[in-house]
């Protein structure tokens, strides 16, 4: 096991895929905790459905299983199913949450009958097609690393520097509104973002997983901070931590796929949050209630007897004094 563990640091191809991996979970956590805050955690798992669809129409119109075409059409389908999601809710009274369900199954649906007809279709460049529903990031060229990397980049480089204007419009996007932001561009600024960010973490990820990276890390952090600046720095070092862990498991034993691993990854993580974190972890709390009570009969064995009857009585007789 120590010798797997040496390779990764001696080989320059693991070296790059373990590097992508953690700008991918660093990019997904800072991009999640903005989609969590504002409530839209199913949205990403929405988009993440709503992918495959356009991953497979761009693999049947190039034959070439091209990262960069992926996007683009993952993209394009993730648009297409945000404006069905949008339509959904405005012209019917379907809530969102239905809206959402409705749109995940039908666009995921499409994509498994076309990964079905390209697997049948005898092109051989479809070898390996089928990893984007569950990951794995040992796929990976070492340009789809760089296109990896720099688009996590860019997506941590947006959110520092609108991070003020995408606070407000997270918190209160009507007062935002009110200073003059334009907040339906900062609001869909924020959903392409998301789209981008399901996207790049498809490949190493999966399709069916790749929502949780984009959530838990974000859930995890919210855990350790009630400042939004240092909850975002915490998500993007979970989502690092996570990818990096899962994708040095997933290479160092054989037959286990790397999305699955690094969701692993990320729900200890949480686990270790939740029962751990300072103030809102579970310990934490059954600590404080445990000194709460031991407070309380210290100081009831302390009081002196009958005075709570006695300070009842008095403060009948001054309301009857008052009356």
């Amino acid at each position: 096991m120590l010798s797997s563990f040496t390779s990764w640091f001696a080989d320059p191809n693991l070296q790059w895929i373990l590097m992508g991996s953690l700008l991918l979970g660093l990019g997904s956590g800072v991009i999640g905790s903005f989609a969590y805050l504002r409530k839209q955690s199913l949205l990403g798992d929405a988009l993440a459905h709503a992918a495959l669809p356009g991953i497979c129409i761009a693999f049947m119109l190039s034959g070439v299983k091209s990262m960069g075409l992926f996007i683009l059409g993952a993209i394009i389908s993730g648009a297409l199913a945000t404006f069905g999601i949008h339509a959904i809710t405005r012209f019917s009274r379907i809530k969102q949450d239905a809206a959402l369900g409705i749109v995940l199954s039908v666009f995921f649906g499409v994509g498994v009958v076309l990964m079905t007809k390209i697997q049948h279709s005898g092109n051989g460049n479809q070898s390996g097609l089928d990893k984007y529903m569950f990951g794995q990031a040992a796929s990976m060229m070492l340009s789809d690393v760089y296109l990896v990397g720099a688009v996590s980049l860019v997506l941590i480089l947006i959110c520092a520097l609108l991070f003020k204007e995408f606070k407000l419009v997270s918190f209160d996007p009507g007062f935002a509104r009110g200073m003059g932001m334009k907040t339906a561009f900062l609001e869909q600024l924020l959903l392409l973002m998301t789209v981008i960010a399901v996207v790049i973490g498809i490949q190493a990820v999966g399709v069916v997983l790749v929502a949780a990276l984009l959530i838990t890390p974000a859930v995890a952090a919210r855990y350790w901070t009630d400042r939004l600046g240092v909850m975002v720095v915490f998500a993007g070092v979970f989502g690092g931590l996570s990818g990096a862990v899962g994708t040095m498991i997933s290479g160092t034993l054989s037959n286990l796929p790397t999305g699955p691993v690094t969701v692993l990854a990320a729900t200890l993580l949480f686990a270790v949050s939740a029962l751990f974190a300072p103030n809102r972890g579970l310990v934490a709390k059954l600590m404080r209630r445990s000194r709460q009570r031991a407070a309380v009969r210290q100081w009831a064995g302390t009081a002196e007897p009958g005075l709570g009857a006695a300070a009842s009585r008095r403060y009948a007789g001054e309301r009857s004094a008052d009356s």
